[in-house]
């Protein structure tokens, strides 16, 4: 699986099951806080997994009883000693590691087993669905330490997830949001037991995994680029296009072939 499991300082890289990786933030010690060494890592598995065609389904969670603190608050206190265009590189690395996340191809789940604050709720942001166990909890902690709440793509993501309305108080204020009120609000699909969170996800992402490979690669493209499009005339143009090329594609006739025949599709992603 080209360089995936090579060693990582922050990350832990493995494969529960065929065709899904799962990436665990692993600094438990720090609450899986961010660090500079942590954004080059993320940037570099979600290319590495861009570029795995055995790829089907990313789970990214963290290890022990936090998924991310957000940023390390040692290297945090140096952010005022650099220079303005030293701050706007590092702020543009981050984004770039959290952008690479929300570009891989494949559905991406978060498995959010504790607290998701600051830099951590922005991450759980650029998965395509969010479980949570009872103990998840997220906060846009910016403003609490004199930032803003847009930072790393929430101030665009939140609002098209939750609506403007809640954002605006979840970023003005800073609050923690439980797990319960995270998935009425849609910020989490569903809340798991408090023992189970990767044994659903595991479940949800062999749904994912039972479908042909292409229809869900274009999906995710689909369902992205349309949040981004001016028109929905735009919206039936990238639809049609991805349908035509599927029907250019061997799963199509053996989904069809194994619905007559009554069977189980062996989809080849070809």
């Amino acid at each position: 699986m080209n360089n995936l499991h090579r060693s990582y300082q922050t990350l832990c890289v493995e494969s529960p099951t065929d065709g899904v990786i799962q990436v665990t933030l692993n600094r438990p010690d720090r609450y899986n806080a961010m660090t500079v060494a942590m954004f080059d890592e993320l940037e570099s598995v979600a290319r590495a997994i861009g570029d795995d065609r055995s790829a089907r389904v990313v789970i990214l969670t963290g290890a022990g009883k936090a998924f991310c603190a957000g940023y390390d608050l040692d290297e945090a206190e140096e952010l005022a000693s650099l220079s303005a265009l030293g701050m706007l590189d590092r702020q543009e690395r981050a984004a770039r590691a959290l952008g690479a996340v929300r570009a891989i191809p494949v559905p991406v789940i978060a498995a959010v087993n504790g607290a998701a604050a600051g830099g951590g709720m922005s991450l759980t942001l650029m998965a395509d669905i969010r479980l949570g166990s009872p103990a998840a909890k997220f906060n846009a902690a910016f403003v609490r330490i004199g930032l803003s709440a847009g930072d790393l793509g929430a101030s665009w993501l939140l609002p098209r997830l939750i609506g403007p309305a809640a954002a605006a108080e979840i970023g003005f204020t800073g609050r923690i949001v439980e797990a319960e009120e995270a998935e009425r609000l849609g910020l989490l699909n569903r809340v798991t037991g408090t023992d189970d969170l990767l044994k659903q996800t595991l479940e949800l992402a062999g749904q994912i995994c039972a479908n042909s490979p292409g229809g869900i690669r274009l999906s995710k493209r689909a369902l992205q680029a349309n949040l981004e499009v001016a028109s929905f005339a735009a919206a039936l143009e990238l639809e049609n296009r991805g349908q035509a090329l599927l029907t250019r594609c061997d799963d199509m006739s053996e989904a069809l072939d194994a619905f007559k025949t009554k069977r189980t599709p062996n989809f080849s992603g070809r």
